[in-house]
């Protein structure tokens, strides 16, 4: 699921990802070509429910492939995507389009 939130200039939006606790991980990161599919740059918290979640600031406009990456080797697309796009590696990324 994702919730967006567009800044007043609408240059750029806040897009808070989640992932649900059925995914049965104890560490989740957000990687996608924002942040060069860097497992470090945006790890995600969990809430006292167990669902996952992470907000990044993203220029409007664009449209940004992403995954999760579960305990560190394990991929996960976003269930509730926008849209799935076919990547290099013969399976789906998640995309977002702001």
């Amino acid at each position: 699921m994702l919730k967006k939130s567009y800044t007043r200039t609408r240059r750029s939006c806040r897009v808070t990802f989640y992932l649900p606790s059925e995914v049965d991980a104890e560490q989740v990161a957000l990687c996608g070509e924002f942040n060069d599919w860097n497992p470090e740059r945006h790890p995600m918290q969990r809430k006292k429910d167990g669902t996952f979640y992470t907000s990044v600031y993203l220029e409007a406009g664009n449209a940004y492939r992403y995954r999760f990456l579960l305990d560190g080797e394990r991929w996960e697309n976003d269930w509730d995507a926008e849209e799935y796009v076919p990547n290099e590696h013969g399976s789906d990324d998640s995309l977002v389009r702001v």
